[in-house]
């Protein structure tokens, strides 16, 4: 008997302890949905230090849910939702954390190079290489084309914001992408980036979960690394 107790008090002991932190938010599994391709490049700079100060968490990243995040989380599929695009549901709650600003990346010898901002009768003779999402989920149509009439010559989507500049280094067409996003991945390439109407197109990335869900410790946890990493990323730019 005195042999099995030297067994089982410690494992006792242990899962008291696992059972107390899970309580306070200490430990436990979050699942991420995302639903824009640069947020991903915003992601991998949070996770690391994430994961150093939670080394109890379990993160697992899901893109399936990529362009429909708020039915996931409000279904529970996901626990976190990364996206530039927020809902105000009663259930939800998504906090700010990075602005940017959409930039029109053009070739350095581009007719457009020497201007400081476009207006919408300048794409239309363009070929405009985009993500392939709908129409409705580019700000540079719902927000800057479509209001005023206009269409690029002809629209070319790709996977890569990588490729997609190659290819305007390249010559082969604009595309928009978030400022910080240029400038960390055309260094070296013969791109300038245009500001987009005279007032530019500004955005934020937000970080969306379940309102119950922002009392529990390393959700909260997880909101105070991303505001932390964002505003480095801003002191650097």
């Amino acid at each position: 008997l005195l042999q099995l107790a030297d067994r089982l008090v410690p494992e006792l002991d242990y899962a008291e302890r696992v059972l107390a932190d899970i309580s306070r938010g200490r430990r436990g599994a979050m699942r991420i949905g995302m639903e824009c391709h640069p947020c991903e490049k915003w992601l991998m700079r949070v996770t690391r230090p994430y994961l150093a100060e939670w080394p109890d968490i379990e993160l697992e990243i899901r893109t399936a849910f990529r362009f429909d995040g708020v039915a996931a989380l409000q279904a529970h599929e996901i626990d976190v939702l990364v996206t530039p695009d927020p809902v105000m549901l009663p259930d939800l709650r998504f906090h700010p954390v990075f602005d940017y600003e959409l930039r029109l990346a053009v070739h350095c010898d581009h007719p457009l190079a020497a201007r400081s901002f476009i207006e919408p009768a300048d794409l239309a003779d363009e070929d405009l290489l985009t993500l392939p999402v709908e129409t409705e989920r580019l700000d540079i149509y719902t927000q800057f084309l479509v209001p005023a009439a206009y269409r690029p010559r002809r629209r070319l989507t790709l996977e890569s914001t990588d490729l997609m500049l190659q290819l305007v280094a390249a010559r082969r067409g604009v595309t928009v992408l978030p400022d910080w996003l240029v400038g960390e991945s055309a260094t070296g390439l013969p791109v300038v980036t245009l500001r987009i109407g005279e007032g530019g197109l500004h955005k934020s990335i937000n970080v969306g979960m379940r309102r119950p869900d922002v009392e529990t410790e390393f959700f909260s946890g997880f909101l105070e690394v991303a505001s932390r990493v964002s505003l480095q990323t801003s002191d650097h730019r």
